[in-house]
């Protein structure tokens, strides 16, 4: 019986979900059109995502990206848009997908604006 260790990663490596890239100036993507499941297995409600982009928010505070007051703007955006009664989800797909390139190689910044993405996508 062999074991199974998942998906390592080294070097010229990404790993996205469930793409793998590997080689130099590696990039993985996914894209789905469906409805998406995060974390626990069930889809996020409004609420609980601007939980997520609230969190996402203190995080930049704290962190010295360089464009980190322009991505709080960004942030605060897609929480107003959350909490708004007839949500625009073609405005909160675009801030979600901005989020989640700008925060590329920021390991805690990505770690949120990665399920924020795939939440918002399962709205």
């Amino acid at each position: 019986m062999r074991n199974n260790d998942g998906i390592i990663a080294t070097g010229g490596s990404q790993v996205v979900s469930s793409a793998v890239a590997s080689g130099r100036n590696a990039r993985a993507a996914v894209h789905s059109s469906g409805s998406t499941e995060v974390g626990d297995g069930r889809q996020r409600s409004p609420e609980e995502i601007r939980e997520l982009v609230a969190r996402l928010i203190d995080e930049l505070g704290r962190s010295d990206h360089p464009d980190r007051a322009d991505l709080i703007e960004i942030a605060e955006d897609a929480r107003e848009e959350l909490a708004a009664e007839n949500r625009r989800m073609g405005k909160l797909r675009m801030l979600a997908r901005t989020l989640v390139s700008a925060v590329a190689g920021f390991t805690a910044l990505a770690s949120l604006a990665q399920p924020i993405e795939e939440a918002v996508r399962g709205l």
